[in-house]
């Protein structure tokens, strides 16, 4: 039974208690923690042994700068660094005492908030503990990045005197004399990963990974480790489908013991629970910013940053996504339209029967995504609904490079697999002549992007539609691209549930033209917009017909 005095005790018993300000998750994981330190749980106990070893070690070491400089690093230590250092490394099986329970550790938490000096702090006490000739790594989206690990351990080994002469810390690694054991930085690579014995790893600012093979390909390197241990960290980045939203929400899966879900993972999610009134709720900043809980000066600089980005609509981005732990992507910056704003249209259903439809269609290259968007308007409100192609035989590379399972999302629907390495036009020219019986609406015309779809536009012709070619200019999108913001931004849009829909959206980028037109620029753009610019293509139309010339017969035309 852990000593209830002890700091990680006391940080957990204070979050569980509400005498810590502290978001759901982290209640959850410091509720299972006390669990297993009272005790009460069958499977699990905390090694006190190694908590004592832990506690004389962290006597020794000294912090290198900040305001505790000189102290050593157990006085130093806020109460979630000791969560996180105690839970990780001292909560081991009853039926075997050798063997740790966790295997991934994560930890998401705002800038500032000395996550790398923890893990850093971690990997020195697991250079002494973990067995001879064991090798640590750290990976991140770049060199640099990768080596910020490697330069905090070593401050705290120039500063700590009884570590002096128990490592050598070399240009590209650092060894503990005493044990062997190894830590190499990696630089970023997208194929060379593989083929390393990890007994432990880091991968820092997992958010801005562009997929999970980094962390894949250290996992796969530890099947054989008895107590290999992975390190989770990030903040939060303006995206819903980086890597590291995956490691949160296996996390999240875990601590609400979901069926299924893995009982080796460690995590202090430190997102707020309130994610829409940063401006004005203290709590946001105290949940994503627990160090700052401890340090006044932290929480006075952030109040600072906060008033600076309420006044200048530019900063928000960086501060509500860095420093509050909220994925924000929107109002003040060159993003389209705010993700949380087209979330909130979402419907479980829309009844497409006897409705007139107008079609926009984006086929862009063959060898990547294409879109046909369906729009459809009732009592001053867009429906829409948008289906997605790729092609079929890029399936596992399209997966891989975009962090995408594409075989489940066929599966549910949310697109269509077509094709080798290339779109089979002819499936996307069948889908839009199969709608009218297959969903009993009328088509009153088609919208299309000269480039790459005159051929289909013509079939279309053919079996009788009309379609209309849209000029791809600022002057002629321009009204369709603000139309459609102003028409999520008011909860007059409706779309149902589709990721591959919302990745599109917030990938989009807005520009403006030197007459303040504005348009949706793909060369600018995150990633995939297809969806984005199919839909702009139809409400083109919508506008054309129900809006500007109501009375018209608009028919077919050239634009």
């Amino acid at each position: 039974m852990l000593d209830k005095s002890h700091p990680s005790y006391l940080y957990a018993n204070a979050v569980v208690k509400k005498t810590t300000s502290a978001p759901k998750y982290v209640i959850k994981q410091s509720k299972k923690f006390l669990k297993i330190a009272n005790n009460r749980d069958k499977n699990y106990r905390i090694n006190e042994e190694r908590v004592e070893m832990i506690n004389g070690m962290l006597d020794l070491m000294i912090m290198p700068k900040g305001l505790s400089r000189g102290k050593t690093i157990r006085e130093a230590l806020a109460g979630f660094q000791w969560l996180f250092i105690i839970a990780v490394l001292c909560t081991v099986y009853k039926t075997n005492p050798e063997k740790r329970r966790y295997e991934t550790a994560v930890l998401e938490i705002c800038r500032k908030n000395g996550k790398t000096f923890l893990v850093a702090v971690v990997f020195i006490l697991l250079l002494f503990i973990e067995p001879k000739f064991s090798r640590f790594y750290s990976v991140a989206p770049d060199g640099s990045l990768s080596r910020e690990v490697q330069t905090a351990i070593r401050e705290i080994i120039a500063c700590s005197p009884y570590l002096a002469d128990k490592f050598k810390t070399r240009r590209d690694d650092i060894l503990c004399i005493i044990t062997e054991n190894q830590f190499i930085p990696l630089n970023y690579s997208n194929s060379r990963l593989d083929g390393k014995l990890p007994n432990v790893f880091l991968a820092d600012e997992v958010g801005a990974l562009p997929n999970n093979y980094a962390v894949e390909a250290m996992r796969s390197g530890q099947l054989t480790i008895l107590n290999k241990l992975g390190c989770i960290i990030s903040t939060k980045y303006p995206t819903i489908d980086n890597p590291f939203e995956d490691e949160v929400a296996a996390a999240k899966n875990a601590l609400d013991d979901l069926e299924g879900s893995d009982d080796t993972i460690f995590a202090l999610l430190y997102e707020p629970d309130d994610k829409k009134r940063w401006m004005s709720n203290d709590k946001v900043l105290e949940h994503g910013n627990p160090l700052a809980l401890e340090v006044p000066e932290i929480m006075q600089d952030l109040k600072k940053k906060r008033a600076a980005a309420i006044a200048r609509p530019r900063l928000r981005e960086n501060f509500v996504t860095k420093h509050c732990n909220i994925i924000y992507s929107g109002i003040g910056t060159d993003t389209y339209i705010p993700l949380d704003a087209l979330q909130r249209c979402r419907v479980d259903e829309i009844n497409w029967q006897g409705r007139d439809v107008w079609l926009g269609v984006d086929l862009s290259i063959s060898t990547d995504n294409c879109a046909v968007a369906m729009v459809a308007e009732e009592d001053g409100t867009i429906l829409a609904d948008i289906q997605i192609f790729y092609p079929a035989g890029r399936t596992e590379e399209k997966s891989m490079e975009e962090n995408l399972d594409y075989d489940e999302l066929e599966k549910m629907g949310y697109c269509v697999g077509c094709g080798d390495q290339t779109v089979d036009y002819s499936v996307i020219e069948d889908y839009v002549c199969s709608l009218e019986e297959k969903l009993g609406v009328f088509i009153v015309g088609i919208a299309y992007d000269r480039y790459n779809a005159i051929s289909s536009a013509q079939k279309w012709e053919s079996a009788g539609y009309d379609t209309v070619m849209v000029r791809q200019h600022s002057d002629t999108l321009h009204l369709p691209t603000k139309l459609l913001k102003e028409y999520v931004l008011n909860k007059r849009f409706q779309y149902v549930e589709n990721p591959l829909i919302d990745i599109n959206f917030q990938n989009a980028q807005c520009t403006e033209d030197t007459n303040r037109n504005m348009y949706v620029n793909k060369k600018r753009s995150r990633g995939k917009v297809d969806a984005v610019v199919s839909l702009i293509n139809a409400i083109y139309l919508v506008q054309q017909d129900l809006i500007l010339n109501p009375e018209d017969d608009w028919g077919a035309q050239s634009l």
